[in-house]
């Protein structure tokens, strides 16, 4: 019988304002990378993790190449300890590869630590994982030359402490923050001073 227990709401932080968006034009269909399992990048994740005495998600952990991802550099799958990242990335450097693989595999540390303890997704957990990775200060956004769509944005909201206001294509989640506020006034830790409230559209400038 499920439990009566009413369940925290979900907390998430929103990028503060400056992120950039570049766009780039995306290879033909020929010169696109097939989807599936990378054995060289699964093993080298596998000696990372065993490297940070995590024998039991190297077992585990799978990287693949995921030709349905377009603008997402790359997701973690805490569930299943799976990495899939975008074959685009083949298109820039080694490096950006093994950066966005580190950035992936410090969602997989944080979530398997933390074990049924609910956390940030870029929060404190995942950021001492990236220093443990060895990317310290890693952004929790890329702003890589992926493709972009470009949908207007009809959707305001303005954060209740500093007055931040985003303009957004898709609505907030419940119980969204302000990251910038979260990072300079309670160390990064989400807070619900700090939420970003709706207002209408467009958004009259704030009154100081």
């Amino acid at each position: 019988m499920p439990s009566a227990k009413k369940k925290a709401p979900r907390q998430r932080l929103a990028p503060s304002a400056g992120i950039r968006h570049i766009v780039s034009l995306r290879p033909s269909a020929g010169d696109m990378p097939r989807s599936g399992v990378d054995h060289e990048l699964t093993a080298l994740a596998k000696e990372w993790l065993r490297a940070l005495r995590l024998p039991d998600l190297a077992a585990r952990v799978v990287v693949e190449w995921n030709a349905r991802l377009v603008t997402t550099a790359g997701t973690a799958c805490p569930r299943t300890s799976g990495i899939e990242l975008n074959p685009l990335l083949r298109t820039l450097s080694p490096g950006q590869i093994r950066r966005t693989l580190r950035h992936e595999m410090a969602h997989l540390i944080a979530h398997w630590r933390a074990g049924r303890r609910r956390i940030q997704t870029h929060g404190e957990e995942w950021r001492a994982a990236c220093a443990e990775l060895g990317i310290p200060n890693e952004p929790a956004f890329h702003d890589l030359p992926l493709p972009r769509k470009k949908r207007p944005r009809k959707l305001a909201y303005r954060c209740r402490h500093c007055g931040l206001t985003v303009l957004r294509v898709r609505p907030f989640s419940a119980y969204t923050a302000c990251i910038k506020c979260c990072d300079k006034l309670n160390h990064g830790k989400y807070h619900a001073d700090f939420l970003f409230l709706r207002i209408p559209f467009p958004p009259a400038p704030e009154v100081r």
